[in-house]
C-alpha cells in the first residue's frame, strides 16, 4: 500500500551510516516531495528480507539532496505478509499507478510455494504493466576478474511473458496404463517476439555492438521460429547494427570460447532468457553485479513504462547482517534516472550517469562486498556511492 512518512533534510555522513539509519533515512525523505509538482515520480515496490533491506539502503542514491533533483518516492507494500492481508491487491494498485508514472523500482519479493498462495508477485506485475521485454546487461566490474576473458558488455534480452510461465500443465496415464506422460500448452504471440528483436537492436546500437544468438529455430520452426522470424525483420529496419543469429545451444558454448569478442545482445524466449541471465551475470563476477530491467512498450515499440529491479532474490540466510551486495540495486536506481531522461526530465541522464560511473568507480577502489573480493558492508558501499554521486554532480 502507499505510505507516507516522515523526512530529514540532513544527509548522514559515511561514518555515521548503518543498515538500519540508511534505511530509516531513505524512508523519511518522502512527505515533502510528494507535494512536488515537477518531481521525478518513480514507484517503488516494497519487498521481503534482504532485498527489502538492500533496496532500502541504496535508494540513498535517489536522495534530492545527493542528486539535486526533485524525486517523490511512492512506495507500495508488496511483502509477502501485505500481498496475503490485501488478497494482491497491491500488486494491482502498484501496476496501475507505475502505467502512469512510467517508472518503478522493485525490490526482490517471497515467492510462496503453496498453490492457493498469493503466487509470483512478478507475473501480476509484468501482467499489469504489459510488460513484453526483460533487458539484462552484464558488465566488468573493475577489480573483479571475469570468467572466460569477458571483457565486453552482454545484455539477454527476454521475453517478459508467455513461453514455459504460465503454460497450461497436466498429466495423463499412458494408453496402456504402464506409465505418466506430462503435458504442457506454451504460447508466445508475435507481438512480444517483435518486441524482443526491435529492443535487441536498439541496445545493440546504443552498446555499440551485435545482436547474438537466437532461439532453436532448427527444432521448433513454428514456436521457436516466430521470434527468429522478428530477429530477421528488426535486422532489415536496422542494417548498420551487425546480426549473427546462431542456436541457443551454440550461444552458450559461444559465450565460453571466444563468442563475446564485442558488447553482445541476445533475443531470447523467457525460459532460455531467465536460464542465460543467470549464467551472464556471474560471469562478471556476481547476478549481483548489474540491474535487471522491465520494460512496456507502446505502439512504437518505444520504453512507456520501465521497472528496473535486482536479479536476485530475497536471501534470507544475509538478512540483518548488512553484508549483501547492493550493486544490482543501485544500479536499478540509475536505470531508472536513465528512463526518467527518456521521459523528459531534465538532467535525469547525467545523474544516471553519473550513479552508473560512481558504482563501478567504487568498485575499482576496492569499495565492495565480500562476494566481490572486498570487505565493505552493504551500508558502506552505499554511503560510498552516494557521496561520490553528489560529488560528481557538484551538490
Amino acid at each position: 500500500m502507499l505510505f507516507v512518512v516522515p523526512i530529514t533534510t540532513s544527509v548522514p555522513t559515511a561514518s555515521d551510516w548503518t543498515i538500519e539509519s540508511v534505511s530509516t533515512w531513505s524512508r523519511r525523505r518522502r512527505d515533502s516531495l510528494a507535494a512536488m509538482d515537477d518531481a521525478i515520480r518513480i514507484v517503488v515496490l516494497d519487498g521481503d528480507q534482504t532485498g527489502q533491506e538492500l533496496l532500502d539502503a541504496s535508494l540513498a542514491v535517489l536522495d534530492p539532496d545527493v542528486l539535486g533533483l526533485p524525486v517523490a518516492l511512492e512506495r507500495f507494500d508488496l511483502s509477502l505478509a501485505n500481498r496475503r492481508a490485501t488478497g494482491n491487491e497491491v500488486c494491482t494498485a502498484a501496476a496501475a499507478r507505475m502505467r502512469e508514472t512510467g517508472l518503478g523500482l522493485k525490490a526482490a519479493t517471497i515467492t510462496p510455494e503453496g498453490a492457493d498462495d498469493v503466487g509470483s508477485p512478478n507475473r501480476l506485475i509484468r501482467e499489469g504493466i504489459d510488460g513484453t521485454v526483460i533487458v539484462r546487461t552484464g558488465r566488468r566490474i573493475p577489480g573483479v576478474s571475469p570468467v572466460a576473458g569477458i571483457h565486453h558488455p552482454i545484455a539477454v534480452c527476454r521475453m517478459a511473458v508467455g513461453d514455459a510461465y504460465g503454460a497450461e500443465e497436466w498429466r495423463e496415464p499412458s494408453a496402456d496404463g504402464s506409465d505418466e506422460i506430462a503435458f504442457r500448452t506454451e504460447r508466445i504471440s508475435r507481438g512480444v517476439c517483435r518486441a524482443v528483436a526491435e529492443h535487441s537492436f536498439l541496445t545493440a546500437a546504443q552498446l555499440g555492438g551485435r545482436v547474438y544468438g537466437g532461439p532453436k529455430w532448427t527444432v521448433s520452426p513454428v514456436y521457436e521460429g516466430m521470434l527468429k522470424e522478428e530477429m530477421d525483420a528488426a535486422a532489415e529496419r536496422h542494417p548498420d547494427v551487425a546480426y549473427e543469429p546462431i542456436l541457443i545451444d551454440a550461444t552458450y558454448a559461444g559465450l565460453i570460447s571466444g563468442g563475446a569478442d564485442g558488447p553482445l545482445v541476445i533475443p531470447t524466449l523467457n525460459r532460455d532468457g531467465d536460464l542465460l541471465s543467470d549464467l551472464v551475470m556471474p560471469m562478471f563476477g556476481s547476478i549481483a553485479g548489474a540491474e535487471s530491467i522491465l520494460l512496456s512498450l507502446d505502439d512504437d515499440l518505444r520504453p512507456a513504462v520501465a521497472m528496473a529491479e535486482a536479479p536476485h532474490g530475497t536471501a534470507p540466510s544475509l538478512e540483518g547482517k548488512d553484508i549483501a551486495n547492493p550493486m544490482a540495486m543501485i544500479l536499478a536506481c540509475a536505470a531508472v534516472l536513465h528512463y526518467a531522461g527518456e521521459r523528459g526530465y531534465e538532467d535525469a541522464k547525467a545523474a544516471s550517469g553519473a550513479v552508473y560511473d560512481a558504482t563501478l568507480e567504487a568498485a575499482g577502489d576496492g569499495i565492495r562486498t565480500h562476494d566481490l573480493g572486498g570487505e565493505s558492508h552493504t551500508s558502506e558501499v552505499c554511503a560510498e556511492v552516494a557521496h561520490r554521486v553528489a560529488a560528481k554532480l557538484g551538490r
